[in-house]
């Protein structure tokens, strides 16, 4: 009779910790697509900034710097959410549309656009919109995962 308690309490333990790991690992995989809503927002941005401010190339520019600087995470991020199942469907596309939202409402919100749009290019060229300064955890985490 203690066999059959011993081998329900293993597989309750694996169970617990199975679930606990697949709770972890849809909050990293949400973490992790929060890198593309970060290249939404620096891509909607940019574009809209260079549009709005006489085509100032120093945007365009910019926001080719900073997709440059992280393409590596973006994959690296790509790559273990793969390795973690997936995403939901959708998930990528809603966090794309909500980093546009929101960067588009602190824009529209702005008392003076040209002054949002040259603090948001030296935000973009000092880095301080990379993946890395933003979201450290979540790429530490994504780096170690790759590197199993």
């Amino acid at each position: 009779m203690r066999f059959p308690i011993l081998l329900a309490a293993a597989w309750l333990n694996v169970s617990v910790a199975a679930h606990a790991q697949d709770a972890d690992n849809a909050e990293l995989i949400g973490e992790l697509i929060a890198f593309h809503g970060s290249k939404v927002i620096v891509s909607a941005m940019t574009t809209h900034c260079y549009e709005t401010t006489g085509l100032d190339s120093a945007y365009k520019t910019a926001g080719e710097n900073w997709y440059l600087r992280n393409i590596g995470f973006l994959d690296l991020a790509d790559r273990v959410i793969a390795r973690l199942g997936g995403a939901a469907e959708g998930q990528k596309l809603a966090a794309e549309n909500y980093g546009g939202e929101q960067i588009m409402s602190a824009y529209n919100q702005a008392k003076d656009k040209d002054v949002f749009c040259r603090a948001f290019l030296e935000q973009v060229e000092s880095g301080a919109l990379d993946i890395n300064t933003q979201l450290p955890d979540s790429l530490a985490k994504a780096q170690a995962i790759a590197s199993e």
